[in-house]
């Protein structure tokens, strides 16, 4: 792992370590990097109203524009389990209004690393923001 993935890494894992998941029992964490270089991370955030709840991806995305970027330039999400997690669907459409279809995401175990994709190979033929430019 590079130095700049395992400080996504990092941020990931601590976040996990705070995921709120008593329904699912599966807490994720993740990571983006802005273009400013600066991590912003997030947990899932689950609620006994199972459709109020949220990803972790949501959560870093939030705390992202809450600080004024606007651009992501690496994913990474980290979960449990001998499976590969990648981004749920509506998490892959939060991530391409912010990120072009070439960022990488990261999908990782708690051992690290666990697969590598394109945001383009997660979400093909994706509707983005220039879709809708005048």
């Amino acid at each position: 792992m590079t130095p700049a993935q395992q400080e996504l890494f990092d941020a990931a894992m601590a976040a996990m370590a705070n995921a709120h998941a008593p329904y699912s029992h599966y807490p994720v964490g993740a990571a983006v990097r802005a273009s400013s270089g600066t991590v912003y991370s997030g947990c899932n955030v689950e609620n006994a109203a199972y459709p109020q709840g949220w990803c972790a991806e949501a959560s870093a995305i939030a705390a992202m524009v809450t600080a004024g970027e606007r651009e992501i330039v690496e994913v990474l999400t980290v979960c449990q389990g001998d499976l590969v997690g990648t981004c749920c669907g509506g998490c892959r459409q939060k991530l391409r209004e912010f990120a072009a279809l070439d960022v990488p995401v990261f999908a990782c175990g708690p051992d690290g690393i666990r697969a590598t994709f394109t945001l383009g190979q997660l979400l093909p033929h994706s509707f983005g923001p220039e879709h809708l430019a005048p």
